[in-house]
């Protein structure tokens, strides 16, 4: 039997993914979403920042979109992972981890970013805790707490007026050389902030709640709070795999309604954004999905005449 060509195949269930498939699913289109169900995300506790939802569980959210999508039968959800692509628009070919094999006219990425290790002993255990990346997302929680920011160089000069609107406890450790010139540094120090270059040896916690951070010279940094720089990467190889242009920060190149330069491919949220907001991937989702409709639609509006 002929395997079913659907209109989109979604790859990442997360708030971009998942709105582009509300979207996608009150516009009568036939998508599938493909989630491997391991979130960046998964280690926080909260979401905030979004609207009605403010303070729900990753997890939460996604069982109340899946459960909102469900009144739409053209979508489906996929327990796997993708790992190939072939085609092209119209005609897409997408394996999964699990042998599986969709066909789809169009394919969005809402694959979101990886977090590199960063080799800081202790912060596995306060990541999501304590210790966060994005103050819009969790300063409120940290306001007027002493804090640790982990960051150099030109980050560190973007970190410290943007932190400051929740403290001005707080103190900078670069885990090595700062990267700083001298008028970064005496600037830091007009504003007080306090900036170790030693190395991180450990951060001590309890039950996830940072005490404090000690670096290899034995400087003990008392905090009940940490934000730190990530490294990311794209969560999947597959944009690139199949020719998306991607930025030296690592995420996919779009116009501002998240079409690649891939014809038939689209992006959004995290994986096509510096912004990583819940809220903000999915307000992404929503207009690549829109997007992607408009185009369906007027391919088949372009083969379809009547006679009268």
């Amino acid at each position: 039997m002929e395997k079913q060509l659907l209109d989109v195949v979604i790859i990442g269930g997360g708030p971009a993914g998942l709105n582009a498939a509300l979207v996608l699913g009150r516009a009568r289109k036939n998508v599938a979403v493909i989630d491997e169900g391991r979130p960046r995300n998964a280690v926080t506790l909260a979401t905030h920042g979004f609207l009605t939802r403010d303070g729900i569980s990753p997890g939460e959210f996604r069982r109340m979109a899946k459960d909102e999508i469900s009144a739409y039968p053209s979508v489906s959800f996929v327990a796997d992972t993708a790992v190939s692509i072939t085609g092209t628009d119209g005609q897409f070919q997408i394996t999964t981890g699990q042998g599986n094999t969709l066909a789809s006219k169009k394919l969005l990425f809402a694959v979101g970013m990886k977090d590199r290790p960063l080799n800081i002993p202790g912060l596995k255990e306060v990541y999501g805790k304590s210790a966060f990346v994005c103050p819009y997302c969790d300063g409120w929680e940290l306001r007027d707490e002493p804090l640790v920011i982990i960051t150099k160089g030109a980050e560190a000069m973007h970190f410290a007026p943007l932190i400051s609107g929740w403290t001005n406890r707080f103190t900078i450790c670069t885990n090595g050389p700062d990267e700083l010139t001298d008028m970064q540094r005496e600037e830091l120090r007009r504003h007080r902030v306090p900036v170790f270059e030693s190395p991180i040896r450990f951060i001590d916690s309890n039950d996830g709640i940072v005490r404090q951070v000690v670096l290899e010279d034995g400087k003990a940094i008392p905090c009940t709070g940490i934000f730190f720089k990530p490294e990311l990467v794209t969560g999947s190889d597959l944009p690139q795999a199949i020719g998306c242009h991607i930025t030296e920060a690592g995420s996919v190149v779009v116009d501002e309604f998240g079409k690649t330069n891939v014809p038939g491919v689209y992006s959004a949220g995290d994986a096509a954004s510096r912004l990583h907001q819940a809220i903000a991937a999915a307000a992404m989702g929503a207009l690549s999905a829109a997007a992607i409709n408009n185009e369906l639609n007027m391919e088949a509006w372009g083969r379809t005449s009547y006679i009268c």
